[in-house]
This record gives C-alpha cells, structure tokens and sequence, in this order.
C-alpha cells in the first residue's frame, strides 16, 4: 500500500480538518526531482533539435511548454481520463463500490470534505497494495479490496488520502512527468544501437570503414542510454530514501484522522503475509519505497497512546 507512515508533523488540532498542508514528506520528495531536472533539460534539447528542424521554436519556450501540460495531470478529469488507464486501473465493480464506497464516505467526513473530492481506482493485482498518484487519485489493488477486512481498508484509504492532503503526490507526479522523456530517449538509444550493430555486422564485411563507423556508433549510444537509465535509477533510489517521511507523515494524519487501529491492523496483516520487512544491505534499503512495517506500527501505537507528541 503505498505501504503507509508516523510522527514528525504538527500535532492533533493545528489541522483544519481536510485542509491540505505542504508536509515535511512533500518537501523532502522534490529532492529526487531536482536531481533528475538536468538530465531532463539534456533530453529536451535533443528532442527540440530535431523539433526545430521543422517547427522554429525557441528552446526554452519548448521547455515550459512541456512543464505546462504536465501541470494538467493535476487535473482532476485529465487524471482519471489519462493516469488511469496508464497506471492500468479501473472503475470498481458494482460489488468493489459496494464495498469501497461506505468506508471512502466515512473518511471523506471524518475530513469534511466532499465524498467525490478525490476518485477511487481498482487495479487489478495479486499484491496487497494500495498509492495516491496525481492530484486527486487513489488507487487500491483487487488482491486489497478481496483479502482485508473492512477496518483494515478503511485504514489503507484512510493513509492514502493523507498523502493527498500532505501534498506528497505533487512531487512524485512532476517527477514522473520529466522522467518521461529521459525514458524514451534511453530506450530510442538502446534501440538505435541495435541497428548500428546489425549495420556493421551486414556491411561491414565489405568495408572496415563501415564496420568501424556502426560499432563506434553503436558504442556512443550505448554509453548515452546507460547514462540516462544510471540518472533514472539514481533518482528511484534518492524518492525511496526521502520518501520515508512522506509515509511517516501519512500515517500520522491517519492518526489524526481516527483511523489509526484500522491503519496499524492493516499494516500486521502485511507483515503476517510475509511483506514490509527490514531491509537487509545498503542495496535493499536504497530499493525499500517504504520504511518497515514494524517500525510503523509502533509509531502508529506511541502516536495513540500519547496524541500530544
């Protein structure tokens, strides 16, 4: 589930309730997004070079009209018109919204807010998981909605939404967004790497020059994509790091919500299946997206037990 989070933010009662708050966790995410920023800038300049070539467009003007449409995916009609089908969700069923909706009612009080402010997916999936994306998007897994009990998703949405209020989705869907053309340009790389191999194996039997021009070729657009995807993964291991505290800052407003048993019994059910351990070497903890789920449930306990803190 964007497996879900603790203390560090302001205590119970500063909170209008629903009211969104930019967060610790949502400060801390935008650092991964810096990071990528200038790799992202390299990207664009390639990708308007060959623009220009047919549509003479300043460069920078090319740059800020792509950081403007991605401020569309804030969007509400254009999230669930577009993220959706990308993320690979759905509607619920009639009998998933049977489920869904009651409790989403709940918690949309519990916050005084309006039971449609935010939309609710289904993706179909083994895994017990649920993320808030976008500016207004909830996503929960099949295998979620068919394996816990009732309190326990209350919990899991419940946690969600406090991303949403806590502002930790902006920078994530920034950063997805200029990570886009830093993708497709590693992979038109790798692509067009394989045609300059398959090149210089076809005619470079009949000359070396040819041979030596589509190896060379070859081995710069290799080191180029390489480049790009060492960048991506970079920054995928700087969001797991910073991300912990968006998690953290989540399951406080949880708690703050009402809904921190349901959250805390949500999370045991993850680690009774065997999920939400400690990572083990500097490795796993850089690709751990979320903090263990022990570590969790026990500040979500000490959180109830002393509301003060």
């Amino acid at each position: 589930m964007t497996p879900m989070s603790g203390p560090g933010g302001p205590t119970a009662g500063t909170v209008p309730r629903g009211a969104r708050r930019v967060e610790r966790g949502a400060l801390w995410a935008f650092a991964p997004v810096l990071a990528v920023l200038p790799f992202t800038l390299l990207t664009l300049a390639v990708i308007w070079w060959v623009v220009q070539l047919a549509v003479d467009v300043p460069y920078w003007w090319f740059v800020a009209g792509y950081l403007a449409l991605g401020l569309l995916l804030f969007v509400r009609p254009v999230q669930v018109l577009l993220l959706t089908p990308v993320l690979g969700a759905r509607s619920p069923t009639p009998a998933e919204s049977a489920l869904i909706r009651p409790l989403w009612a709940e918690i949309a009080e519990a916050n005084g807010l309006p039971e449609d402010r935010y939309v609710v997916r289904v993706l179909p999936s083994d895994e017990l998981n649920a993320f808030a994306c976008g500016g207004h998007l909830v996503v929960v897994t099949t295998f979620a909605i068919d394996e816990l009990e009732l309190d326990e998703l209350r919990g899991v949405l419940a946690h969600e939404l406090s991303h949403h209020l806590g502002l930790h989705t902006v920078a994530i869907t920034l950063g997805h967004w200029l990570s886009a053309p830093i993708v497709m340009l590693a992979r038109l790389g790798f692509y067009l790497h394989n045609v300059a191999q398959a090149a210089a194996d076809t005619f470079g039997q009949r000359s070396p020059v040819l041979e030596f021009v589509g190896d060379a070729a070859a081995r710069l657009l290799t080191a180029i994509s390489w480049v790009l995807t060492a960048a991506l993964r970079a920054g995928d291991a700087l969001a797991n790091i910073v991300g912990h505290s968006s998690e953290f800052d989540a399951d406080q407003r949880a708690v703050r919500m009402g809904f921190g048993r349901e959250l805390s019994d949500a999370l045991r059910r993850v680690i009774a299946a065997g999920g939400g351990a400690r990572p083990i070497g500097w490795r796993a903890r850089l690709a751990a997206s979320h903090p263990p789920a022990r570590t969790r449930v026990a500040r979500i306990e000490a959180l109830m037990r002393h509301p003060a803190q």
